[in-house]
């Protein structure tokens, strides 16, 4: 589902009728955090590179440029995006502004030879010579990671393009099954950061109470010191059906992470989020609560729990 495609055409229009002009926000001012241990300092929202396969090529580059222009210092990729093209986009924007943002890749291959084929094409997609973060993208089942600490398996490329400065710092990435960062993290020493879904429904998952990643996720990696990155902040959309953009990115900017990957493919979205990060302040445990209330109530139903969270393991 495209992000706020609904609302935005609809005031688009109102605002065409009133003949308004939207208010463009300054650059600079979003907030930044440091990222676990790494020393590294991000924007507290960043550009998310899956979703440049909504919109034309030179579209989705310019929306790269305009992120920069706007002060967003982080970048998210993945080698799968848009069957790799997605990889072009940022190679076709950031070269000018390479060294000042923090950018990262993601490959989902569990042997190191694979894993090390992915790194090479995605520099040269990108056209860097290295990355700040290279993740585990999906390590979703207890089998990933058994094959990525096996030998010859996927961990021995990540640490071997650390050490030959082909990545800064090594992630992974589980939009699944909480439990599995729990198994994950018994390898902290060998991370530096973890990539999660965290948003206002995650704790009404009914299933069951342990597949939450805030409850169950996040706490493991603030206790061993690794940086949380977020994703799936408006649920792919469907928590837009009840809650506001403000209020989606307020609630998991409240928690213990340092930012949220947003995937955003118009000018417009961007500078929304923008106005929003410029403006942040974290919320009290009481309208954090009164936001959790409301995602569980048996009045929405449609978004919350497995009818949302299609994502999550069974």
């Amino acid at each position: 589902m495209r992000r706020r495609a609904f609302f935005g055409a609809v005031f688009s229009g109102l605002a065409a009728g009133a003949s308004a002009k939207p208010l463009l926000p300054k650059a600079g001012g979003i907030p930044t955090r440091t990222l676990g241990r790494t020393g590294q300092k991000l924007t507290i929202i960043g550009m998310g590179g899956a979703r440049f396969h909504l919109v034309p090529f030179e579209e989705g580059a310019a929306v790269v440029r305009r992120a920069y222009d706007l002060g967003i210092n982080y970048f998210d990729m993945a080698r799968s995006y848009w069957s790799g093209r997605a990889e072009e986009v940022y190679g076709a924007a950031i070269p000018p502004f390479r060294k000042n943002i923090f950018l990262t890749t993601k490959s989902g291959q569990r042997t190191r030879k694979a894993a090390e084929a992915d790194l090479e094409t995605s520099l040269r997609l990108m056209k860097t010579d290295y990355v700040d973060l290279w993740q585990m993208h999906g390590v979703n089942k207890p089998e990933d990671v058994q094959k990525i600490f096996a030998p010859g398996g996927a961990m021995e490329a990540f640490e071997a393009a650390k050490k030959a400065g082909k990545c800064r710092f090594i992630g992974y990435t589980n939009c699944r099954d909480p439990r599995l960062h729990v198994e994950m993290l018994r390898h902290a020493d060998r991370f530096d950061t973890v990539l999660m879904p965290l948003h206002v429904a995650d704790t009404c998952f009914s299933e069951s109470p342990d597949m939450s990643f805030e409850k169950t996720a996040a706490p493991v990696a603030v206790a061993r010191g690794i940086g949380i990155l977020g994703i799936k902040v408006f649920g792919n959309a469907f928590l837009l059906r009840t809650f506001s953009v403000g209020d989606c990115l307020r609630y998991t900017l409240s928690l213990p992470v340092t930012a949220v990957a947003l995937g955003f493919n118009t000018a417009g979205q961007l500078e929304d989020d923008v106005r929003i990060a410029q403006s942040f302040e974290p919320l009290t445990d009481k309208q954090m609560n009164a936001l959790r209330v409301r995602a569980g109530s048996g009045a929405f139903d449609t978004i919350r729990g497995p009818a949302l969270e299609y994502w999550k393991t069974r």
